[in-house]
């Protein structure tokens, strides 16, 4: 812990981290800010991802723990945790995390059985939340492809809760070389769509091959050309009246479907 007194607002420390705010400023140093207990546990159980944590002494006392397992532990006032966090009711501790993406094609290989390939999702808690639902149903791999959101962005970070610390992660500007990618590594790719011929209910054998998950923009879904280089489409079925489903739902009931076949074989 560094000793001393709490850095305020103003300290020329605090004022560069929260630089980090800025995606042009992230990408530079390739540095993000992890914001909350949750987020922090996550990136201290990550090796070499915490470069420093920022905490209020309230929070300090609070989380003996984390105090312990950071690099180094920085006492900053209210107000300068405050511009720190993007939060409404910040919980007083915020990390400067590494960058923890690495190029697609040094994560894809034949061990892989489950990954989501996510085209265009621009909304930052749905990516988080996908990102938390691909962990929880035990995928192996996240890519964020396409115009994507950035998935270092604090939304996408706080909705992960801590899961964007527990998977590998590609980020690849260029959707379709995602595609064709898995493809070559010998994934099967199912496009999420509500038009697909498949019925996600009667995949049957379907699901247990080893599959990539191709989820689209939360608006308008994939575009046409990329949907065609999935092997199957497929779609979730709407029993009520509903227009469709919320885009991190229906990734949600995709990922398990597929965990719950791997697994029964």
């Amino acid at each position: 812990m560094t000793p001393g007194s709490s850095l305020t607002a103003g300290n020329s420390r605090v004022k560069d981290t929260r630089k980090l705010s800025r995606r042009s400023d992230r990408s530079e140093r390739r540095l993000f800010l992890a914001d909350g207990p949750k987020a922090v546990e996550g990136a201290l159980s990550r090796p070499g991802c915490v470069v420093e944590v920022f905490a209020t002494p309230a929070a300090t006392d609070q989380h003996a723990d984390l105090v312990a397992a950071a690099p180094v532990w920085t006492l900053v006032d209210e107000r300068a945790l405050a511009s720190l966090s993007d939060s409404v009711s910040p919980a007083g501790v915020v990390a400067v995390c590494r960058f923890l993406d690495r190029p697609l094609e040094h994560l894809l290989d034949p061990a892989l059985r489950l990954v989501a390939l996510c085209a265009d999702v621009r909304d930052p808690g749905n990516a988080g939340t996908v990102i938390r639902s691909a962990d929880a149903a035990g995928a192996d791999l996240v890519v964020m492809a396409g115009s994507s959101v950035d998935p270092y962005n604090p939304k996408t970070v706080r909705a992960s809760v801590g899961s964007l610390f527990h998977l590998p992660l590609a980020v690849e500007p260029d959707a379709t070389a995602a595609v064709r990618a898995a493809k070559a590594a010998g994934l099967v790719v199912l496009a999420a769509d509500g038009g697909g011929d498949v019925d996600l209910y009667e995949a049957g054998d379907l699901l247990t091959q080893p599959t990539a998950w191709l989820f689209g923009n939360e608006a308008w879904g994939l575009p046409d050309d990329l949907a065609a280089l999935a092997d199957h489409r497929v779609a979730i079925p709407i029993h009520g009246r509903a227009e469709s489903l919320n885009l991190s739902t229906a990734a949600a009931l995709c990922l398990y479907a597929s965990a719950t076949a791997q697994r029964a074989r």
